[in-house]
C-alpha cells in the first residue's frame, strides 16, 4: 500500500456500477418486492421461503435423515411453519458450518384473544402491538388482516383480507386536530395508547337493526359463511393486523423501495438468493430464517429454542458416528454472519447519529461491530479476527460495504440474535442492510444495498 492509500474513503454503490450492474440491481429489486407482496407474516414468509427451496431441490429433513447424508445434499428444516433452516451440505459439518441467520418477524398488531366488539354502531378488533413500534403511526393507514384460523372442525384456514384492490381495508381512527388540544400536550409516545389500537371491521346493520350488537353478529357471519369459523375460533388462532400496501419504487429514478416489513425481510430475502445458489461448498452453508426477534427472540420458533442445533444433530446422526460432542464442535467452529438491518443516516434526523460512525444509504452492505445500548450492554461485539477475514473476503470479491452502528453512544440502541448463536461458541457478526424510518409501518431501504446484501452473503457462503 502507498501512502496515497492511507486514510479509509467509501463511495456509493451508483458510482461504482455500470449499466450491466444497473439492470440486476433492478431486476433483484423486482424479485424482492414480490416476497414482499406475499411475505407479509412469519407463516407466509416460511411458506415462500419453502415452496422455493424445494424447487432448487431441498429435501425435508424428515426425508433425509432416512439415509445418510452426504455432500452436496440439500436439506430444510420446517419448524412449525414460523421458522425454518436451508443447508447446503460441505465436506464435514462436525468441522463447523458458514451460517447467516435472518429473522422474518416484524413489528405489526396482533388481534387480541376475543378481539370483536360492537360500539357507537361500528364492529371492531382490539389489538395488542408486536414488537417495538411508534402507535401513532399506525393509525389512519389503509390496514390488511393476514393469519392462521383453525376452526371447530379442525380446518387450519389461512386468510389473507385487504390485500387485492376488490377486497376491503380495515382502519384505525384519529382524533380530528380540531379537538386535538389535549392530545397535543401529551408526549409523542403517549398521545396515542396500545388499548386505542382499535381496528375498524364494520358499520352496516342491514337486516339486522332489531337485534342486540348486530353489526357484530353480521361480521361473524361473513367470517363463518367466507371461513366457516365461529367466535370462539379468535381464542385458538394467529390473526395480524399489517399495511395494506404493496412494495413500491421510490424517486424519480426508482433507486428506492418503500415497503412494510424489510426489518428484516431485506436480509431474509437476500439470505435466501444466496442459498439457492450455493452448490456444494466445502464448508457447509446454512441460511436461517427464524421467528420472535423483534419481542426478544424467545419461545419455540425463535433462536433461543433448539430447532436448529436439534437439526444438526439428526444430520450428524446420519453418519452413525454420532456424540454430543461433535454438535458443539459443529457450533464452536462456525463462522455466523447475523443477518440484520441497521439504521443510516436520515438527513432530517442527523442529530442521534454519529456521522463518522453510521451507515449511508447506497454505500452497501452495513457491518456493525456490536449492537447493545449506550455502553454495548447485550451486545455480541465481534471479535476483530473474524472482521478481517471479513474484509479481506469482500475486498477480494468486490463486494461494496461499509460500517454502521444504530445511533450515537447515549440515544438508544437495539439487539439481534448475534449473541444467541455466539453463546454457542461461534464467531459471530452483525452484517445487514442499512435503512430509515425502522420499524414504521412503511419502512425504506436502497435497491443498490438491498443487492448488495445478497451478494454478500452468497460470497459468504459460498467458500
Amino acid at each position: 500500500m502507498s501512502k496515497d492509500n492511507l486514510e479509509y474513503k467509501t463511495k456509493s454503490i451508483w458510482s461504482q456500477i455500470d449499466k450491466d450492474d444497473l439492470i440486476e440491481i433492478h431486476d433483484y429489486s423486482q424479485r424482492y418486492k414480490n416476497f414482499l407482496d406475499h411475505a407479509k407474516t412469519e407463516r407466509e414468509a416460511c411458506r415462500f421461503i419453502i415452496k422455493q427451496a424445494e424447487s432448487k431441490g431441498f429435501v425435508d429433513i424428515n426425508e433425509a435423515i432416512k439415509g445418510e447424508i452426504k455432500a452436496g445434499d440439500k436439506i430444510y428444516i420446517n419448524n412449525r411453519d414460523k421458522s425454518c433452516a436451508l443447508f447446503v451440505i460441505g465436506n464435514d459439518i462436525k468441522e463447523g458450518m458458514n451460517i447467516v441467520g435472518s429473522h422474518i418477524d416484524c413489528p405489526r398488531l396482533d388481534l387480541k384473544q376475543n378481539p370483536l366488539y360492537e360500539d357507537t354502531d361500528l364492529a371492531m378488533f382490539k389489538t395488542h402491538y408486536y414488537g417495538g413500534i411508534k402507535k401513532y403511526q399506525w393509525t389512519t393507514i389503509p390496514l390488511a388482516i393476514h393469519g392462521l384460523v383453525i376452526n371447530k372442525k379442525g380446518e387450519k384456514i389461512n386468510i389473507s383480507i385487504g390485500e387485492s384492490s376488490d377486497e376491503p381495508v380495515f382502519y384505525i381512527t384519529d382524533l380530528l386536530p380540531h379537538l386535538g388540544a389535549r392530545q397535543n400536550e401529551k408526549k409523542l409516545k403517549e398521545a396515542i395508547t396500545g388499548e386505542e389500537l382499535n381496528v375498524i371491521v364494520g358499520h352496516s346493520s342491514f337486516g339486522k337493526d332489531d337485534e342486540e350488537n348486530p353489526i357484530k353478529k353480521l361480521v361473524l357471519e361473513y367470517l363463518y359463511e367466507k371461513y366457516s369459523m365461529v367466535e370462539e375460533d379468535f381464542l385458538v388462532s394467529e390473526i395480524e393486523v399489517v399495511p395494506a400496501s404493496k412494495a413500491r419504487d421510490v424517486g424519480f429514478d426508482r433507486a428506492l423501495i418503500a415497503a412494510h416489513g424489510h426489518d428484516d425481510r431485506v436480509c431474509s430475502y437476500a439470505n435466501l438468493e444466496a442459498i439457492l445458489e450455493i452448490e456444494n461448498p466445502n464448508i457447509t452453508a446454512v441460511s436461517l430464517f427464524v421467528d420472535k426477534e423483534e419481542i426478544g427472540s424467545v419461545g419455540n420458533t425463535s433462536m433461543s429454542s433448539k430447532f436448529f442445533e436439534n437439526g444438526v444433530a439428526e444430520i450428524i446422526a446420519t453418519s452413525g458416528e454420532y456424540s454430543d460432542l461433535y454438535v458443539r464442535r459443529a457450533m464452536e467452529k462456525s463462522k455466523v454472519v447475523s443477518a440484520d438491518v441497521t439504521a443510516a443516516i436520515d438527513p432530517d434526523y442527523k442529530d442521534v447519529m454519529d456521522s463518522h460512525n453510521a451507515a449511508k444509504m447506497g454505500y452497501g452492505i452495513a457491518m456493525s461491530k456490536y449492537t447493545g445500548s449506550r455502553g454495548k450492554s447485550g451486545s455480541n461485539d465481534a471479535n476483530a479476527e473474524f472482521i478481517a477475514e471479513l474484509r479481506d473476503l469482500f475486498n477480494k470479491n468486490d463486494i461494496i460495504w461499509q460500517t454502521g452502528e444504530l445511533g450515537k453512544v447515549d440515544e438508544g440502541g437495539g439487539g439481534t440474535i448475534a449473541y444467541i448463536l455466539a453463546q454457542r461458541g461461534a464467531d459471530v457478526v452483525d452484517l445487514g442492510t442499512a435503512m430509515l424510518s425502522m420499524h414504521a409501518p412503511i419502512e425504506l431501504v436502497s435497491k443498490a444495498d438491498a443487492y448488495m446484501t445478497s451478494k454478500a452473503y452468497r460470497v459468504f457462503l459460498n467458500q
